[in-house]
């Protein structure tokens, strides 16, 4: 049960995990945007569980903008109104399930039952909420990429097994049990709720022991019971994620949603390939070092290649790939012995600075195998270009030693803008962000421009921009300005007012006003004025 209208495309997770399951001999049935109870006797009782998800967003982020105010419209939604999609749909859908059928197993997952799962600070009633697992009364919640979990689950529940000790998943107990090993036992949801040290306490425990290669449960009481949250599950092996990706997807939007208006968010992935997964960009404002992890997979070219030939045999296939990327497109082929032994260090890989290990490559010869990937793509038959939509970390590609071919390779795979993501130019902010210098920024912009111009190309690089971050105030913005009007010579129009939303370091800073890994204070705007103030200085640059 999702929260978006069904797209069979492997950008859409539960079109991935309904092909994942299929693919493993189960039958799959898809309730997409349920309205009412009535919606989820569609398919009967199924024989082994519900699954449910928000859909790929958060639905209290897909429903109100940083100004708390309700979004009118809605990618993932026919026709691309905002009416189909509740607030906390993970809550309210298991709510439906358990209405209808009393006693069905309800397993909750994606990135709204991720991130929401320990005790947490919801912006939007501007208070700590208890783990939706405890809120929802589902089963089970599977968090992560949710593989390897949703399948022991199929497994388990197929043979008559309990669904203990399943990696990768979270349950909720009345006791804890007496069998439990290397247990990391949090504040509980009272104490975090009043006491904001407690609260980063338990965000940085949480987020240091959460790793698949340290193996630790986690324990956080909440009233009389206590979520227990098994340690990750193993990151899929480079051939799991070829054959996941190379499942049958029609990479379309389903007829009966179709029928009812275009779905927007298909228009931005369906020529795309997705050719590696998870980032150890560590950025803390985003959710996926938290969700997919600092561990990267990268699939192997043959099988990106396999699906470049699939999307030309697409009718409305025109000889442009949109995208060849992920999280971050240019951490393709790196690798890191340590974070893949002994789980993520404590320094971080890219912040303060880029880590010699994080340049490496384990599979591959050097640190341009993303170059190489993307002219593999670019020979294949019917392929007339291929252009970059995901994110880049010009700091990575500055730290290495081929940073001159590489941005020079760069000019021939963008379509016009290359679009980064400096997000700030204040020091003191970029330090809380955890983003690299805007120094750094301009020295790869100046380098990517003057290497188009010597090609006779008109491309530029655009910066994407976010306002309103903790460590920002009214002379930060000021200064932000500044560098942007100083050095930039345009006005940008990607710039975003810092939405605290679940699970993230900068969620936490702004609950508590401080950074819990290094304890120190942060200074926190939360004036709806101020806020909205703050994007107005910049993109309201002429006036």
């Amino acid at each position: 049960m999702t929260g978006d209208a069904y797209v069979d495309h492997p950008s859409f997770g539960a079109a991935l995990l309904g092909r994942y399951l299929e693919s493993h001999g189960y039958k799959v049935g898809i309730i997409a945007q349920p309205e009412n109870p009535q919606d989820i006797e569609r398919l009967g009782k199924p024989n082994l569980f519900f699954g449910v998800t928000s859909g790929n967003v958060d639905s209290m982020v897909a429903n109100y903008t940083a100004s708390r105010k309700k979004r009118k419209s809605d990618d993932y939604t026919p026709g691309g109104v905002n009416n189909k999609r509740p607030d906390r749909a993970v809550i309210q859908y298991v709510n439906w399930i358990k209405q209808v059928f009393k006693d069905v197993k309800v397993v909750i997952g994606g990135i709204e039952a991720s991130l929401r799962r320990f005790a947490h600070y919801d912006w939007w009633s501007d208070k700590v909420r208890k783990s939706i697992l405890i809120d929802s009364k589902a089963d089970i919640l599977v968090y992560g990429m949710g593989e390897r979990a949703i399948l022991e689950i199929a497994k388990r529940l197929e043979n008559g097994k309990d669904l203990d000790n399943i990696r990768g998943t979270m349950v909720w107990k009345s006791s804890i049990p007496q069998n439990i090993q290397n247990a990391i036992f949090l504040p509980t949801f009272e104490e975090v709720s009043v006491d904001k040290k407690l609260y980063g306490e338990a965000y940085k425990k949480a987020v240091f022991f959460t790793d698949p290669y340290k193996n630790y449960v986690l324990v956080q009481k909440q009233d009389n019971r206590y979520v227990i949250q098994y340690p990750p599950a193993l990151p899929l092996t480079q051939e799991e994620l070829d054959e996941l990706y190379l499942l049958p997807y029609t990479r379309h939007v389903h007829p009966f949603y179709l029928s009812k208006g275009e779905v927007k968010a298909i228009e931005t992935v369906k020529f795309s390939i997705t050719a590696v997964r998870g980032c150890f960009g560590n950025c803390s404002f985003c959710a996926i070092t938290n969700h997919q992890s600092t561990h990267v997979v990268s699939r192997s070219v043959d099988s990106i290649i396999e699906e470049a030939k699939i999307l030309t045999r697409l009718p409305d296939f025109r000889g442009t790939i949109v995208d060849v990327g992920g999280p971050t497109a240019n951490m393709y082929g790196l690798s890191c012995q340590v974070r893949n032994s002994k789980g993520q260090c404590e320094k971080g890989c890219l912040h303060p600075s880029v880590c010699k290990l994080s340049i490496s490559g384990e599979q591959f010869d050097s640190a341009d195998a993303f170059i190489s990937l993307l002219k593999s793509v670019k020979s294949v038959p019917g392929v007339k270009h291929v252009f970059i939509g995901s994110g880049l970390r010009h700091d990575l590609i500055l730290a290495s030693s081929k940073a001159d071919y590489i941005i020079n390779e760069l000019v021939e795979f963008t379509s016009g803008q290359l679009k980064l993501a400096p997000e700030h130019a204040h020091p003191k902010v970029l330090k809380f962000m955890h983003k690299p210098s805007a120094e750094l920024f301009l020295d790869f912009k100046k380098r990517f421009e003057d290497d188009a111009r010597r090609k006779g190309q008109k491309k530029y690089v655009i910066g994407y921009f976010i306002v309103a971050h903790p460590g920002e105030g009214p002379e930060e913005n000021k200064y932000l300005r500044e560098f942007i009007k100083r050095n930039l010579g345009y006005i940008p129009q990607q710039v975003q007012i810092f939405t605290p939303t679940p699970g993230t370091l900068s969620t936490t800073m702004y609950y508590t006003g401080f950074d819990p890994f290094t304890g120190e204070s942060v200074y926190v705007e939360k004036s709806e004025k101020n806020r909205n103030l703050y994007k107005e200085n910049i993109i309201n640059l002429r006036k």
